[in-house]
């Protein structure tokens, strides 16, 4: 076992660290949590993805599902106004959720209410569990 004692191991790490969060860009693409934040569920039907959206315009959304794989992408646009402090992330932004299991395209829903859009994946009949019957002999 090596057991490093020097005094410059690892120093460089939180250096660019700090130097990365005092200066680095300040989008959405390149915050440390994923946005928007998103819920993944199932049920014996289907397969719902719920994200937070508030203040997105409905417009500004863009939802896709091709060959297993669900993207949404948007943009919550900058507010105009004098800002003595900004915490809500502006921008563009792009989430891709990918599904392993077969999916009904064509009855694919989105719903958006009060800042949550919630899309309602339909599984197909061949992924619903059966019930097999046991033959006596």
């Amino acid at each position: 076992m090596v057991i490093d004692t020097s005094p410059f191991y690892g120093g460089m790490d939180n250096f660019d660290r700090v130097f990365n969060e005092l200066w680095g860009p300040l989008n959405i693409s390149q915050r440390k949590v994923a946005y928007p934040p998103l819920n993944i569920s199932e049920d014996t039907d289907a397969i719902y993805v719920r994200c937070e959206i508030p203040g997105v315009n409905i417009e500004d959304i863009d939802l896709t599902f091709t060959d297993s794989t669900l993207v949404i992408k948007g943009e919550r646009k900058i507010e105009k106004g004098k800002y003595f402090r900004q915490e809500r992330p502006t921008g563009h932004f792009q989430r891709v959720v990918n599904v392993n299991a077969p999916i009904v395209v064509d009855q694919v829903k989105a719903i958006a209410k009060d800042g949550l859009l919630e899309i309602r994946l339909p599984k197909s009949e061949d992924t619903k569990p059966r019930k097999i019957s046991i033959d006596l002999q």
